[in-house]
């Protein structure tokens, strides 16, 4: 029985290269993250929250691409360790707004400058001008696979499946874009 020809080449293939980019920069951030006591998920939650304060958990479960089950407890957790704070009581209808505190503000200050280092060793082969097109096509690839799935009704299956598999790698990448 002989096998079909793959009808994906592995080698100019931009999903499978942007995978590949992606868990390298997954692997990058989560070694320079990991003696701050941070995962990837926790720092992009600090970076949204320095950059939107007040943010809910439902705005920041988006802003970090996973479920709101998820950034629940991990607010819980960074809640413990006195990296962000919640009212007691939302100050207008259920919504509790979410706050960097002091050692929170500090440690994003740290977590940032090791996550632009890396950033920088990711884009030390490109100039300005090649970075500028990699971030515009990025954003038209997003752009264009967020439409297509929008129109049809696939865009939850489709985010679920992608925070399974690829959440952290996800958010460290927009994370990394959106400073730019």
């Amino acid at each position: 029985m002989s096998q079909a020809a793959p009808d994906i080449d592995l080698d100019t293939s931009i999903g499978y290269l942007l995978k590949q980019a992606a868990s390298a920069l997954h692997a990058a951030m989560d070694a320079v993250l990991r003696p701050l006591g941070l995962n990837i998920t926790q720092y992009s939650c600090l970076e949204l929250l320095a950059q939107r304060p007040g943010l809910s958990s439902s705005e920041l479960a988006r802003g970090a691409f996973v479920s709101r089950q998820s950034m629940n407890v991990l607010l819980q957790s960074l809640e413990g360790d006195d990296l962000v704070s919640r009212p007691g009581q939302a100050p207008v209808g259920r919504v509790l707004p979410v706050q960097l505190t002091p050692a929170g503000a500090a440690l994003r200050v740290t977590a940032s400058a090791a996550v632009r280092a890396v950033e920088e060793r990711m884009l030390g082969g490109l100039d300005r001008e090649a970075e500028g097109q990699l971030r515009s096509g990025l954003r038209a690839c997003a752009g264009a696979l967020s439409a297509a799935y929008a129109s049809s009704g696939a865009a939850s299956a489709a985010a679920s499946s992608t925070e399974s598999t690829s959440g952290d790698a996800a958010t460290s990448a927009a994370s990394a874009f959106r400073r730019r």
